[in-house]
């Protein structure tokens, strides 16, 4: 790491340059995305004159879809760990790794990024501090700070970079930018109107050290569609539907009135100022020295209005959402009478399951990428077993522990066509727990072979029969050992 207070080279200036107007034509759209998922999208289909009419009685009620269906999804992609080539267990220091980065908690929050925002980002580095070298640091990365460009050919990251800001201690805010290439990384910090560099590492790795996490690219979106593109048009008319029933429940609640005969400044308050129209309508009472025998006025009262066709409005609306997204119509809330059996939810949940077996495909070639580039940051090279990288996932359906169980131990009695460690390790039990296991399983063969009169008296004299019976049983437990 070197310290200078130069500013970018020439190349430097250009990558910064392209990559700055590339980040700053998407952050509109990325930050519209964020909006929606967080319940901050402005109110649609509402007219300017209405919304000025009602002033502040009236706010969205907003049904924050585009939420639940990220975390629905998310909910169901967990990431266990990393086998290398050829190795039947995870990897224990790719998991010290991932556990000194927090990565646990981290993954989780790359995946809802990516699913909103098109993608999120891992950025590896060596760690500054000397006792902790082996553990190379992994940091989960906004698409709102980083972006990356990518070679058309290969796919693969050739540049990136990452701006952010910083408060001092007096207040003053400082910007920063980092520029990602494949054999250097440099930060320059804003001083008025130019870059000047700060720190450099000189790596000479070949490798860009980011790593975008992409939700579902295409080949005409190689870096990411967002999971909230069907759902906001159906969210938005949601919205409005239900903020439209709240203005419809004031009338429902404060029966609609009219009157013949009266112009607008018969209607004051009790000091003599004319009120608003929506105080009219929202008045509790209206009074009136007029009478109709001799004025021709008239006062009555319109029917209470229904809100059973906004329910049926969002309901079908609710449909919508549960056919693009995959979720089943009982996870927006809506069910019948009778409840649906096991079967019929299983069922139900089938085509979101899927989908989530999709967006794993998806997500662990990031996280091997992520994983390759620490183990070269750590040790300078990628060893061949690492090139063959697996990423364990759990389960995405949602079977009981009961059903999986019975599944398990018929595929165990099966002729063994799952060895013992594959079948406790597919019951979710973690690799200590399975050695606590074996050690008991062996413990269990030691105490039944074990005769304790070879250490504390002679041995009763055996029949040749009882010999070879005992010797058979011997060879039995020894058997039961081993498997």
């Amino acid at each position: 790491m070197t310290r200078s207070t130069a500013g970018p080279s020439v190349t430097d200036t250009q990558w910064l340059v392209r990559l700055v107007n590339a980040h700053n034509a998407e952050l509109p759209d990325l930050t519209a995305l964020l909006n929606y998922y967080e319940g901050r999208q402005p109110l649609s289909y509402m007219h300017p004159e209405l919304l000025a009419t009602l002033d502040d009685r009236v706010r969205q009620v907003v049904l924050n879809w585009p939420r639940l269906v990220v975390d629905a999804l998310e909910e169901r992609i967990d990431l266990d760990g990393f086998r290398l080539g050829g190795q039947p267990e995870a990897d224990t220091e790719l998991s010290h790794v991932w556990q000194y980065n927090d990565l646990d908690a981290g993954y989780q929050q790359a995946h809802v990024t990516a699913m909103v925002m098109r993608r999120s980002y891992a950025i590896v580095g060596t760690n500054p501090k000397l006792g902790d070298r082996k553990y190379p640091l992994v940091t989960i990365e906004s698409p709102l700070e980083v972006h990356v460009e990518l070679d058309p050919a290969t796919r693969q990251v050739v540049a990136g970079i990452k701006r952010w800001s910083d408060t001092a201690l007096d207040g003053t805010i400082q910007w920063f930018t980092t520029l990602y290439l494949p054999d250097y990384t440099v930060t320059y910090a804003a001083d008025g109107g130019s870059l000047v560099e700060i720190s450099r590492d000189d790596h000479e790795l070949g490798e860009v050290l980011v790593v975008p996490i992409v939700n579902r690219p295409q080949l005409w979106a190689p870096l990411g569609t967002s999971e909230l593109n069907d759902v906001i048009p159906i969210s938005d008319a949601a919205c409005k539907v239900a903020t439209d029933m709240m203005v419809s429940a004031e009338f429902h609640a404060m029966p609609r009135r009219w009157a013949l005969g009266f112009d607008e400044a018969d209607f004051t308050d009790d000091k003599g100022n004319k009120i608003s129209p929506w105080q009219t309508i929202a008045g509790k009472i209206w009074s009136t020295i007029k009478n109709k025998k001799d004025d021709g006025v008239e006062v009555g009262q319109f029917p209470e209005a229904d809100l059973r066709n906004f329910h049926d409005t969002l309901r079908t609306l609710a449909v919508q959402v549960s056919t693009v997204s995959g979720m089943a119509l009982h996870t927006l809330g809506y069910s019948s009478d009778n409840p649906a059996s096991a079967d019929g939810i299983r069922a139900a949940e089938a085509r979101h399951v899927k989908r989530a077996e999709r967006r794993i495909k998806g997500f662990e070639t990031a996280w091997e990428r992520i994983m390759r580039l620490v183990l070269l940051v750590r040790d300078g090279s990628v060893p061949d077993s690492a090139r063959w990288m697996e990423t364990v996932w759990a389960d995405p359906a949602t079977p009981t522990f009961a059903q999986r169980s019975d599944a398990v131990v018929k595929l165990y009695q099966a002729d063994k066509l799952v060895p013992r460690r594959m079948a406790r390790r597919t019951l979710g039990f973690t690799t200590a727990q399975i050695e606590d296991m074996e050690a008991e399983d062996k413990a269990d063969v030691t105490r039944a072979v074990y005769d304790p009169a070879g250490d504390f008296g002679p041995k009763p004299e055996q029949s040749p029969e009882d010999q070879s019976g005992g010797q058979q049983a011997q060879r039995q437990a020894v058997d039961v050992a081993a498997a």
